[in-house]
């Protein structure tokens, strides 16, 4: 049995613009990497990628074959993915949680925000063996990191997954604390494999790395209004009991049309209340 999450209940007062244009990079970088014949794809990954041992050993890649300093390739790594169903898995998990923590933070912080946690996610996973010499490339730790913000912030919200056992599926709301708390568990429970060198190619140390910095980052990112823990919030609405495709249908449509349509403001101040601004604004 596993549950895979599609779209949360939780409305924002701005539109995702920051979210979106991740998005688009990821898989404008993952389409020209499809473009690529097999031995110039390969070649990319080692020269955009993160590999631990070119960044902390010295090792080098023939300089015609360099694109950019090996200190950036912690940042260019996070728009390379390795297939359809990494890349396609990752920007679910953005496209769901991703809203929520932008507009709690605003889009300048967030984007700091994403690329920090990117950055101690690589440097996570890199600290088991740095002198690994194979490519990590993916969002996921920035993703990650995005992911224990939501948890810090929307524990309560409501999160409506497929849940699959065996051949049979069914539709369910469940709490984020639930789904979230669930996923980095399952990260910490294969930890040791990354380790012990059996991951299966899978970061798990990257995913712990950027989802600790997410929960830590948070509170000095956000804006001063909002709070954590939803606390402050009306209860959210959330049940274990099935639901039909067709109202899965309708809620994703209302989702979408709620992201490209002028954006809710009931989680705005009044405007005769003076709200407190931070140091990005």
């Amino acid at each position: 049995m596993f549950f895979l999450p599609l779209f949360d209940e939780n409305s924002t007062s701005s539109r995702p613009i920051v979210v979106w244009m991740l998005m688009a990079a990821c898989i404008v970088v993952f389409f020209w990497q499809q473009s690529l014949d097999d031995v110039p794809a390969r070649l990319a990954l080692y020269q955009l990628g993160f590999v631990p041992t070119i960044v902390f050993q010295g090792d080098t890649l023939p300089t015609k074959l360099i694109l950019v300093p090996a200190w950036t390739t912690i940042i260019t790594s996070m728009f390379l993915h390795g297939g359809w169903l990494h890349l396609g898995g990752n920007m679910l998990y953005l496209w769901i949680f991703g809203d929520n923590v932008e507009d709690a933070m605003g889009r300048i912080r967030f984007i700091l925000f994403y690329l920090l946690c990117g950055v101690a996610a690589a440097l996570a996973q890199a600290a088991i063996n740095p002198s690994s010499s194979i490519p990590m490339v993916g969002a996921s730790g920035g993703i990650a990191g995005v992911l224990g913000a939501y948890l810090v912030l929307h524990p309560k919200a409501a999160v409506r997954c497929l849940m699959v056992i065996i051949v049979f599926f069914r539709f369910i709301n469940l709490p984020a604390w639930l789904v979230l708390g669930g996923w980095i568990g399952l990260q910490f429970a294969a930890a040791p494999q990354a380790f012990q060198g059996t991951g299966g190619g899978v970061a798990y140390m990257a995913h712990i790395g950027g989802f600790v910095a997410g929960v830590a980052l948070i509170p000095f990112f956000k804006k001063p209004h909002v709070s954590l823990f939803d606390r402050g919030q009306p209860p959210k609405k959330w049940s274990g009991q099935p639901i039909s495709f067709s109202e899965v249908k309708q809620e994703a449509r209302k989702r979408f049309e709620r992201s490209t349509q002028q954006p809710a403001r009931s989680s705005i101040p009044p405007s005769n209340q003076k709200q407190p601004k931070g140091p990005w604004g």
